[in-house]
C-alpha cells in the first residue's frame, strides 16, 4: 500500500505545478496580445491621423490647359524608314467644353448605364467593386483592372499621370472622395464627358457628337447617344472607321438594353434605338498617311501596350511600310476601283503587298479611299473576312501534291453529282458548274488549276482530304477557317471566308517554297528614352514541303497552262519575268479576288462593294487583275527579278494516270521507228509509252471501287466514253512483234582517216577530221567532242569536219577525241581516240 499511496502524492504535486505553469504562461500571453493590440492602435491612430492630414490637404489639381494635362508624351508611328511620320497619335487635340445642360440626356444616361450605374448613390469610390479588382490584380501580379466609378475615370484621366501601380491607384482613390467633397455630382459629370477620349485626337462628347454626327451633344439621338457611351472603353478598337464596326454595334445594343434594364429608357425607346441605323461622318484626321494600315498598327499597339500607353509614353514605333509603294497603291487602287463601278458595279477595291521572305507587311490599302464614308471608305477590307472563291484552290491542290498526286495527274471535267446522298433524300443532288458552264473532258492537274475548272478542282479536294486540306491551309496562315464539317467540298470553291491579308500571307508560302513568315508590322517600338521594348525577330516555319510550293508556283506561273481561260497576253502575264497568279470570284458575283506572287513580294486584290452588295456578273480576270497588274508592274520597277525553283522530275515509276495518260492504265513502250514493242536495243529517243484504252475515272485505277463516290464519277466518264467514238482495247490489241530495226547488231560504225593520232598538231592549226561510214542503215548524224565540249555536227556524207584546236576551251598536250554517229532509225554508235597538241599556250 505504501508506494501506492507515494505514487498518488507525485501525481498530485506535478499536476498542481503544471495548471501554475500553464497560468503564468496565459498571462504572458495576454500581456503580449495587449501590447500587440496597442502597438497597431497606436499605429492606425498616427496613420489615419497621418493620412487624414494628407487628405485634408490633398489639393484637386485645375482642369485648366487640358491638352498640356492629358498628352504628355505622343505616340508617333514612322514607316519602315523610321524617317516617314505617318500619324502622330495626338497631334492636333480636338476639344469643344460644353455644360452639361448641352449634352443630351440620351448621352448622360447611356453613359451612366454602361460605366457606372450607381453614379449617384456613392460617395466616388465602389467598395465591392474595388475588391473585385484587388483580387484580380493579386492574380495578375499587378493592377491591371481598376474598378473605376467615373469619378475615378475623370481622376485617373485628367489630373493623375498615366501609369499603372498601386501607388497611383491609391492616389486615385483618395482623390475620388476628395473630389466628390467639393464638386456636386453633376460637375463631375460635365468634365468627365467633356474629356473622355474617343480615339486620336478627338475628346469629349461635344467633339466626338461633332465629328461623328455633324451635330451637337445635344441634338444627339439614343442610338447615337449609345455609341458614344460605348467608344471610350477601347477608342482604338472600337473606332466607328477601324475594322471592328460589326463588335462597336454589338457594344451599342449592349448599352441600349442597360438602360432599358435600369428603367432609364422605355420597351418601346428601346426598340426604336436597337433599330436606329446610324451614319457616321467621314473623319480626316489631320496628318494621317496610310490611315487603313496606321489604324490597324494602333490597334495592335493598344491591345499589346495599353491605351495609357500609347497616350502617355511617347513611344516611336517604326513599321514594316514602304511609304513610296503605298502611296503608289492608294493611287491605283482608288483608279480601277472608279473604272469598276462604271464597268461592273463594284465600288471598292483592297489591296496588301507582303514580303514573304519575313513576313513584314509592305503595302495596305483598305479601300479606295478611307475618307470617302459614302462608299464605306474607311472600313478596311483587308482585314475583312470574305469569301474568296477560287482563289482558295490551290491550297487543296498542294495537299494532293503532298499525297503523291502530280500536276500531270488526269482528272475527267464532266458534269458531276458529288452527293451520295442524294437518291436516298430526294433532295437536290449536287451538281456544281464551271465559270462558263462548259465541259472539258480529260484534263491533267496542271491545266485544271491553271485554267481554274471546278469540277475537277472538287475531285483533287476529294482526293486531297477535306480535313487535310483544312489544316494545311491554317497551317499556311488562313486563320479564320473553322470544323471541316462547315464547309464539304464546297471548300474549295471559296466557301469558307478568309481575309486578303491572311491569304496574302499564305500564298506568301509558296513564293518562299514552304517556309511561313507570320506576317507582322513592326520594325521596332522604342519608348521616349529610346528603350526597345519590341524589336522584329524573323519567325520561319517550314509548314510546306519545298517541292510541293514550287510545284504549285510552277504552275500557277505557267502561262500555257492558262492560255485557254484567260488567252496569252493576259494581266496575269509579265514578259520579262516569271509571276505566279490565281484569280477567283464567288458565285454570287459579291467578290473578286486575285492573288499573286514572284519569290520576293506577294500580293493580294479585291473588289467588290464593301456592304457586300453583288457587281455585275464577270470573272474577277476581268474586274480586278488589271488593278493587280498595274500594282506589280510598279512594284517590280524597284525589285529585282527573282525566278522560282523548278520542281522535282516527274517520277516515272508513278501510275499512268499520274503521269498523264487518261486513257487507261496499262501501258507498254513501242518503237516509234518499227511501231513494235521496244526492246533493251530500242534508243531511249525512239520509244514512247502507250497505254491499252480502257478509260475510266481516276478512283478506278487507284483500286478504290468501294469509294463512296466511285459510282458518282464513273458514270459520266462512261457515259462520256459512248459519245466520242472511241473503241476500247484488251491485252489483245498489244503489239506481238518486237524492235527488229534496233539490233546489237546493227550499230553504225566509223573507220577515222584523219588526223594522224601518232602525230603532235599546233593548237592553231586548222585540223580535218575524217571518217569513213558503215551501216545497215543511212547515216544520220555525227556529233564532235573535244574532251568535253562540243565542236560540232556532221549529217549527211561524207564525214569530214574541221576545227582549230585554239578556239576551244581547257586544252592539254593529250586530248580525248570523241565522235558519236548514229543511223538514220537512232542506232548509236561511239568511238574515242586521242589528239595529241602542242604550242598550246
Amino acid at each position: 500500500m505504501l508506494p501506492n499511496a507515494t505514487s498518488q502524492k507525485w501525481d498530485l504535486a506535478f499536476f498542481l505545478f503544471a495548471k501554475k505553469r500553464e497560468k503564468c504562461y496565459s498571462e504572458n500571453i495576454k500581456h503580449l496580445a495587449v501590447k500587440i493590440v496597442l502597438i497597431v492602435l497606436i499605429a492606425c491612430f498616427l496613420g489615419g491621423g497621418l493620412l487624414a492630414l494628407w487628405f485634408a490637404n490633398l489639393k484637386i489639381p485645375s482642369f485648366d490647359n487640358f491638352t498640356e494635362r492629358v498628352v504628355t508624351k505622343s505616340t508617333k508611328i514612322y514607316d519602315k524608314t523610321g524617317k516617314i511620320l505617318l500619324y502622330d497619335i495626338h497631334n492636333n487635340i480636338k476639344r469643344q467644353v460644353v455644360p452639361l445642360t448641352e449634352i443630351s440626356k440620351n448621352i448622360q444616361s447611356a453613359t451612366i448605364a454602361i460605366e457606372d450605374d450607381r453614379f449617384y448613390q456613392h460617395n466616388g469610390v465602389m467598395i465591392s467593386s474595388i475588391l473585385r479588382a484587388f483580387i484580380a490584380n493579386l492574380g495578375a501580379g499587378g493592377v491591371r483592372q481598376g474598378g473605376s466609378t467615373i469619378t475615378q475615370q475623370l481622376v485617373k484621366n485628367s489630373l493623375l499621370t498615366q501609369d499603372r501601380s498601386w501607388a497611383r491607384k491609391i492616389k486615385e482613390l483618395i482623390l475620388s472622395l476628395k473630389l466628390e467633397q467639393v464638386m456636386g455630382k453633376d460637375e463631375i459629370l460635365a468634365h468627365y464627358l467633356n474629356e473622355i477620349p474617343y480615339g486620336g485626337s478627338i475628346y469629349g462628347v461635344e467633339e466626338a457628337s461633332e465629328t461623328f454626327f455633324g451635330k451637337p451633344a445635344s441634338e444627339a439621338t439614343l442610338a447615337e447617344a449609345a455609341y458614344l457611351a460605348a467608344i471610350p472603353k477601347a477608342p482604338t478598337y472600337y473606332s466607328p472607321y477601324g475594322s471592328h464596326r460589326a463588335d462597336l454595334d454589338k457594344r451599342k445594343n449592349v448599352v441600349i438594353n442597360r438602360m432599358a434594364e435600369l428603367s432609364l429608357i422605355t420597351k418601346v425607346e428601346q426598340e426604336q434605338a436597337l433599330a436606329e441605323k446610324v451614319t457616321f461622318l467621314t473623319t480626316n484626321e489631320q496628318g494621317i498617311k496610310a490611315p487603313h494600315f496606321v489604324l490597324w498598327v494602333r490597334d495592335y499597339l493598344e491591345e499589346k501596350y495599353g491605351k495609357e500607353a500609347l497616350d502617355s509614353r511617347g513611344l516611336k514605333v517604326t513599321t514594316t511600310l514602304d511609304f513610296p509603294l503605298q502611296q503608289k497603291a492608294e493611287e491605283i487602287v482608288k483608279q480601277y476601283a472608279e473604272e469598276n463601278l462604271a464597268k461592273f458595279n463594284a465600288k471598292n477595291a483592297s489591296l496588301v503587298a507582303i514580303d514573304p521572305k519575313t513576313g513584314q507587311v509592305l503595302v495596305m490599302v483598305g479601300s479606295k479611299d478611307y475618307f470617302n464614308t459614302k462608299d464605306e471608305g474607311n472600313f478596311n477590307i483587308a482585314l475583312a473576312h470574305r469569301q474568296p472563291g477560287s482563289a482558295f484552290k490551290p491550297f487543296a491542290y498542294a495537299e494532293a501534291f503532298n499525297k503523291g498526286y502530280t500536276p500531270e495527274t488526269m482528272l475527267f471535267d464532266l458534269e458531276t453529282q458529288f452527293d451520295t446522298t442524294c437518291n436516298q433524300t430526294g433532295g437536290d443532288c449536287y451538281k456544281p458548274k464551271n465559270y462558263d458552264d462548259k465541259f472539258r473532258g480529260p484534263m491533267s492537274m496542271r491545266e485544271a488549276l491553271g485554267q481554274s475548272i471546278n469540277i475537277p478542282s472538287l475531285k483533287v479536294l476529294y482526293l486531297a482530304g477535306l480535313k487535310d486540306t483544312l489544316n494545311l491551309a491554317k497551317n499556311m496562315g488562313i486563320e479564320s477557317l473553322t470544323t471541316a464539317s462547315q464547309y464539304g467540298l464546297t471548300l474549295v470553291l471559296g466557301g469558307g471566308e478568309v481575309s486578303p491579308l491572311d491569304m496574302t500571307s499564305a500564298y506568301g508560302v509558296f513564293a518562299n517554297d514552304g517556309i511561313r513568315n507570320p506576317y507582322t508590322a513592326i520594325l521596332k517600338v522604342e519608348d521616349d528614352a529610346g528603350n526597345i521594348l519590341e524589336e522584329f525577330t524573323p519567325k520561319p516555319r517550314e509548314v510546306l514541303p519545298a517541292n510541293t510550293a514550287r510545284l504549285i508556283s510552277d504552275i500557277l506561273s505557267d502561262n500555257v497552262a492558262r492560255v485557254p481561260a484567260y488567252g496569252a497576253n493576259s494581266p496575269l502575264y509579265f514578259s520579262d519575268r516569271p509571276v505566279a497568279a490565281k484569280t477567283g470570284t464567288t458565285n454570287d458575283s459579291k467578290d473578286a479576288w486575285i492573288v499573286g506572287y514572284t519569290p520576293n513580294i506577294a500580293v493580294g486584290a479585291w473588289a467588290g462593294n464593301n456592304d457586300n452588295s453583288p457587281m455585275e456578273k464577270k470573272v474577277a480576270g476581268l474586274i480586278v487583275a488589271p488593278l493587280w497588274h498595274a500594282f506589280m508592274a510598279e512594284a517590280f520597277k524597284v525589285i529585282p527579278v527573282e525566278t522560282f525553283t523548278k520542281p522535282e522530275p516527274l517520277n516515272t515509276e508513278l501510275p499512268p494516270v499520274m503521269r498523264g495518260f487518261w486513257q487507261g492504265g496499262k501501258s507498254y513502250l513501242v518503237d516509234k521507228v518499227s511501231g513494235k514493242l521496244a526492246t533493251e536495243y530500242t534508243p531511249p529517243e525512239t520509244q514512247e509509252e502507250r497505254v491499252l484504252t480502257q478509260v475510266h475515272s481516276i478512283l478506278y485505277w487507284l483500286d478504290r471501287q468501294d469509294d463512296p463516290q466511285f459510282d458518282l464519277w464513273e458514270g459520266p466518264v462512261r457515259r462520256w466514253l459512248a459519245t466520242q467514238n472511241i473503241r476500247e482495247q484488251t491485252d489483245t490489241d498489244l503489239p506481238q512483234a518486237t524492235d527488229d530495226v534496233h539490233l546489237a547488231d546493227y550499230k553504225p560504225n566509223l573507220v577515222l582517216l584523219a588526223p594522224d593520232l601518232k602525230k603532235s598538231y599546233p593548237a592553231n592549226s586548222l585540223i580535218k577530221i575524217s571518217a569513213s561510214y558503215s551501216g545497215r542503215f543511212p547515216l544520220g548524224q555525227v556529233d564532235y567532242f573535244l574532251n568535253s565540249a562540243y565542236l560540232g555536227s556532221v549529217k549527211q556524207p561524207p564525214v569530214e569536219f574541221s576545227f582549230v584546236p585554239a578556239d576551244v576551251d581547257n586544252l592539254k598536250t593529250d586530248n580525248l577525241l570523241r565522235l558519236i554517229v548514229r543511223d538514220s532509225v537512232g542506232n548509236k554508235n561511239e568511238i574515242e581516240t586521242h589528239l595529241l597538241l602542242n604550242n598550246i599556250e
